[in-house]
């Protein structure tokens, strides 16, 4: 608001929501030591549809002028090679090659995490996408495929509790992170609890523009525009002791995004939960990760690195999960 509207690098038309064409589940992928936690993350990926429908229709590499390495190239023939092969399982052997370019600090054969890597790799697509387009303010660079599909905008709202005077803020994300120490016995709690205003601590000290003075306040932050694809992280590792949290958190196969918006009136806005990453070990520095996903043929399978096998939403609502995507 306020602002010049972006120039749009992806149009928003031009984005799918729904699988093109219709088949049985691709390919699992081989693990060559400690990289279940790329496998994972490349097949939630893999079953994202408005992404995958994207990456299928070469639009990307017909039209790339990247020297080099380029993440959305890679993706692309990735998931072709997974969605399109006769193989019960494959290598994904053009990722591992180019680990460092997608994040200086993965190691090939060390554990890392799958979060991480999801990071570096929506974030290493995204950077691929802006490749021929350096001269773009901020809000135009935040329009690629990536920030059209996983994208989304907060606004925190810090309100003086001295005059009531506001400030609004926005900043965008492609993933949530989510405490669930505190009132975690469902997804639904976790989000309530985000959304619910909080007074600032004394050390963040505020100094209202109305009224002048420093004063108490209180900051409420809600999803003000939300993506097409929500990623969302339960923090499993406990930031002061290190240990993993293995609490089970109930979550839904469909969710309504609406109350945690900032206009909370209107249309419900439903999600639909089509993939999950689930952590199993002792502690977050060592273990396995594994992942459910719904296949464009609309069932669900385990994919634990090269086997794919039947399962039924039970099962997935029944996991200790750690990442969750949910599909608008």
């Amino acid at each position: 608001e306020g602002m010049a509207l972006p120039q749009m690098i992806f149009p928003l038309e031009k984005i799918c929501m729904d699988w093109q064409q219709r088949q049985r589940p691709g390919a699992g992928l081989f693990n060559l030591g400690n990289t279940c936690y790329i496998n994972v993350i490349l097949q939630c990926l893999t079953y994202t549809p408005p992404l995958a429908n994207y990456l299928l229709s070469y639009k990307h590499s017909q039209t790339c002028q990247q020297q080099g390495f380029c993440m959305m190239c890679t993706m692309e023939a990735h998931v072709r090679k997974v969605l399109c092969s006769s193989a019960s399982a494959i290598l994904p052997g053009a990722v591992l090659k180019d680990l460092k370019f997608i994040g200086e600090e993965f190691e090939y054969g060390r554990q890392e995490n799958a979060y991480e890597f999801l990071r570096c790799t929506l974030n290493a697509m995204h950077r691929a996408c802006l490749s021929g387009h350096c001269d773009l303010d901020v809000s135009s660079q935040e329009t690629t495929i990536v920030h059209q599909i996983f994208g989304g905008f907060m606004k925190s709202r810090v309100t003086c509790l001295s005059c009531q005077a506001v400030v609004d803020s926005y900043k965008a994300f492609l993933d949530v992170s989510l405490d669930i120490r505190v009132r975690a016995s469902s997804l639904t709690t976790v989000l309530e609890d985000c959304v619910t205003p909080k007074q600032l601590d004394q050390k963040e000290c505020f100094r209202c523009s109305k009224c002048k003075k420093k004063a108490t306040a209180s900051k409420k932050v809600t999803v003000h525009h939300a993506p097409r694809v929500l990623t969302l992280c339960l923090e499993r590792a406990d930031q002061w002791t290190g240990t993993k949290i293995s609490k089970f958190v109930e979550y839904p196969e469909y969710l309504d995004l609406r109350p945690y918006m900032s206009d909370t009136s209107g249309e419900p806005l439903l999600c639909s939960l089509y993939a999950i990453v689930v952590h199993s070990g002792d502690t977050c520095l060592e273990g396995h990760f594994l992942c459910y996903t719904k296949a464009s043929n609309g069932l669900w399978y385990k994919m634990d690195d090269e086997s794919v096998d039947n399962c039924d939403i039970h099962t997935v609502l029944g996991q200790q999960a750690y990442l969750l995507f949910y599909a608008r």
